[in-house]
């Protein structure tokens, strides 16, 4: 099945009447997915840092492993092919990434981890510095929009995030060799609150719908793709719901390698996932809930 996950203008939608928000309520409670347009983030920026991913990806596993988040919950820096495993699957992913934070001081939680530098590529934590920060700008206005959409204040989420711990991941899927595993990713939810995928035009990604068939992700040019992950999910009681998804090569065309870069928007480890709806819920501890994700798809 083909189709376009529902496509917004930013613009319009942050206007924030009730016809936008009415817009983005029908596309979230329909897909869980949607592009936006019209966000500003420049495209200068988004080509510098798949040429720095690029140039990173192309250096030798030995220099790459020695960026190595393995034991370290996948952090930050270099996971290699073959780690990541979607919740319930045996096979893992046909992907290697890499983890890029924001730039702390003491005033962040003691749980979030500093950068790594990639010496082989000087140029790399600059440009993602400059991406994280954006996306992050982007992100919160685009939980602004849903606050609303929600019946709650415009700024509600905006102190569970001031001093998040979300995360870039750049992503390089290996040209896919035969037709025996053709999932470069394996259906899964996200573990966050939202996630904005930049670059998504390149093929592959797909949504499962809520009759059972895969739609192909196919937004405009240099659009962002939006989704709502599992801690989203559970704070709003399953109003909003965290979309399956997978990243799968198409057995007829020639397979090539594919970048990625999405942005996992999270909150601040010591934030009680509480239900917005709700005063009597006990809640979870973001960084509990994370641990437990983790360890599920095997990057503890």
């Amino acid at each position: 099945m083909t189709d376009k996950v529902p496509e917004l203008s930013f613009t319009d939608i942050e206007k924030g009447d009730s016809f936008s928000i009415r817009i983005l309520r029908d596309a979230l409670s329909h897909h869980g997915f949607f592009s936006i347009t019209d966000h500003g983030l420049s495209q200068d920026l988004i080509d510098e840092c798949y040429r720095c991913s690029k140039n990173f990806f192309d250096l030798d596993f030995q220099t790459k492993n020695t960026y190595s988040s393995v034991g370290s919950k996948g952090a930050r820096g270099y996971t290699p092919k073959g780690i990541e495993t979607a919740v319930g699957e045996k096979i893992a992913d046909q992907k290697e990434f890499w983890h890029h934070g924001p730039i702390i001081d003491d005033t962040f939680d003691k749980n979030i981890p500093e950068n790594l530098f990639i010496k082989e590529v000087p140029e790399f934590n600059e440009k993602f510095d400059e991406l994280y920060n954006e996306l992050h700008e982007i992100g919160s206005r685009v939980l602004s929009v849903i606050s609303l959409s929600l019946g709650l204040g415009k700024d509600f989420f905006t102190p569970w995030i001031e001093k998040g711990n979300s995360l870039l991941r750049s992503i390089h899927y290996p040209p896919v060799e035969g037709n025996t595993n053709p999932h470069r990713a394996r259906a899964h939810t996200d573990i966050n609150l939202i996630t904005l995928l930049i670059g998504a035009e390149e093929g592959g990604l797909e949504v499962l719908s809520k009759d059972g068939s895969w739609i192909k992700v196919e937004p405009s040019s240099n659009a962002i793709v939006c989704n709502i992950g599992d801690m989203m999910q559970l704070v709003t009681d399953k109003n909003l719901v965290s979309t399956t998804h997978r990243v799968i090569q198409d057995i007829e065309i020639k397979s090539k390698p594919r970048y990625s870069i999405p942005f996992f928007l999270h909150p601040a480890p010591s934030i009680m996932l509480k239900s917005v709806f709700r005063d009597d819920d006990e809640g979870v501890l973001a960084e509990d809930f994370l641990d437990e994700r983790l360890k599920a798809i095997k990057l503890h």
